[in-house]
């Protein structure tokens, strides 16, 4: 069956998973990214897989550009299924106390404004049809608050209660809202990170894991299980124990290569 499929953040990790986990003939895919070249790399890819493609360099915290190719996109190819997985990842540096103020700002911009730039404008049509789906990227840090990373934290649970939310309100319009919350995923954001990382999976596997549980219709779709099930019960441990259990994880954030 034909679909039409949006991705944000295309250009690596996650999203560069999905699109080419997705690509194939009869569909179409919506590529949105920042990096020019990669996004054409990643889009190349798949068009030899069979799919058409349309890509869009565009910053997700531009609501008006957003808004405005999301909509061109809709109107000549119906999107069945919007993942809004555009996101970064930001900390404490080596050098510092707590992660830098500036970077705190714009992360919040990209991660929580980002989804609702680019779920809002297709809501609309979605409503209408009475059709669609809408996966939207969180982190197992939506669970647990992560010491390293205020901010990173704060931005992926506010995103999970925004997705939850929208599942309730849109579930009586034929809309299937579903919330990711990967662990460790193998990707160039991950790999700025230093400390322990339990259960690391690679790009590849966790599409597939995310494209099982968006058929299934999942509220969350939370991987690897049991690190998931760990990061759920720290989130409502006493302060001062998770505090404790959480001193082995204690991680700083390189700067962007």
């Amino acid at each position: 069956m034909a679909r039409t499929i949006l991705i944000t953040g295309a250009s690596s990790g996650i999203g560069r998973a999905l699109a080419l986990r997705y690509a194939q003939g009869g569909t179409t895919l919506g590529l949105l990214g920042r990096s020019t070249d990669r996004l054409l790399a990643v889009a190349e890819d798949c068009r030899k897989r069979g799919s058409t493609v349309r890509t869009g360099v565009i910053d997700v915290r531009d609501r008006t550009e957003m808004a405005k190719w999301i909509g061109a996109f809709d109107r000549d190819s119906p999107v069945d299924l919007v993942f809004a997985n555009a996101g970064v990842m930001e900390g404490r540096r080596p050098r510092d106390h707590i992660e830098p103020p500036d970077l705190a700002h714009a992360l919040m911009e990209i991660n929580v404004l980002g989804v609702l730039n680019t779920v809002h404008p297709l809501l609309p049509f979605m409503m209408a049809r009475r059709h669609g789906q809408i996966a939207i990227i969180s982190s197992l840090a939506g669970f647990i608050p992560l010491a390293d990373a205020p901010s990173y934290s704060a931005s992926k649970a506010a995103v999970l209660s925004y997705g939850l939310s929208l599942r309730a309100q849109l579930a009586q319009h034929g809309i299937a809202v579903s919330v990711v919350c990967p662990g460790y995923v193998t990707t160039p954001m991950m790999l700025r990170e230093s400390g322990p990382k339990p259960f690391v999976i690679e790009a590849e596997k966790a599409a597939d894991l995310i494209v099982r549980g968006l058929a299934r219709n999942k509220a969350t779709v939370v991987f690897p299980f049991w690190f998931g099930l760990i990061a759920r019960i720290g989130g409502i441990l006493p302060d001062r124990i998770r505090r404790l259990s959480m001193k082995p994880f204690r991680f700083t954030v390189s700067d962007p290569p």
